[in-house]
């Protein structure tokens, strides 16, 4: 049994692994080899910084055509975090438009700048700190964490998904909903970093590493 945290150059790939760790016996591996990822029973894609730039490296170690492949076929789950949820999406707005692996019908939008707050107050780009996030229908990965739990967030672009019925949850930023739990099937993805997010992060990654699509 065996988690493959996969390593195409972008993302807080340590973080990740050694919270999976901490809430599995599985072996957790960070791995960039197609072998190891197609043989693995469940997979992570991570994500950090520009998407331009994850895109583009997703493809430069020549593992976008997998990613893809594996999430059309749906053999076994995966889990997205940060700009692993907007990859999953149709296209960013980030870098004047950027092309994505167009698994969820969406765009990923930028909140904007000036940003006030519903009470007047200015906000500032990026979102960052933790928020509550909205649970907007039940999933396996939300067992025994309440609705309306604190999660991480750094993040200045947000998922706007085309169907509700691929929005798990969504937090609320300067008078957006950004949605940032989406998925379908056995694929589920989250713009928060659960292993940022302490006892509830930890207690969705259990729920993944248990998940059984």
């Amino acid at each position: 049994m065996t988690i493959a945290v996969i390593d195409y150059g972008m993302g807080n790939l340590h973080s990740v692994a050694k919270a999976l760790e901490h809430v599995t016996h599985e072996h957790v591996v960070i791995t960039r080899d197609p072998r190891v990822i197609g043989g693995a029973t469940r997979l992570v894609l991570p994500g950090q910084g520009a998407i331009r730039d994850c895109m583009g490296e997703l493809e430069r170690t020549e593992l976008k055509g997998l990613v893809q492949e594996l999430l059309a076929t749906q053999s076994k789950p995966l889990l997205g975090i940060c700009v692993g949820q907007q990859m999953l999406m149709d296209e960013s707005e980030e870098n004047g438009g950027t092309a994505c692996l167009g698994f969820l019908p969406g765009k990923v939008r930028y909140f904007g700048q000036n940003l006030l707050g519903e009470n007047g107050e200015r906000l500032k780009v990026p979102h960052m700190g933790w928020n509550q996030v909205s649970q907007r229908q039940g999933h396996p990965l939300w067992e025994g964490i309440e609705d309306g739990t604190r999660f991480y967030f750094v993040h200045s672009y947000y998922v706007d998904a085309k169907h509700d019925r691929e929005v798990f949850g969504a937090t609320r930023y300067a008078g957006i909903d950004a949605h940032v739990a989406t998925g379908r099937d056995a694929v589920f993805a989250v713009q928060f970093h659960p292993e940022k997010s302490a006892n509830n992060g930890l207690r969705l990654l259990e729920n993944f590493v248990n998940w059984a699509p």
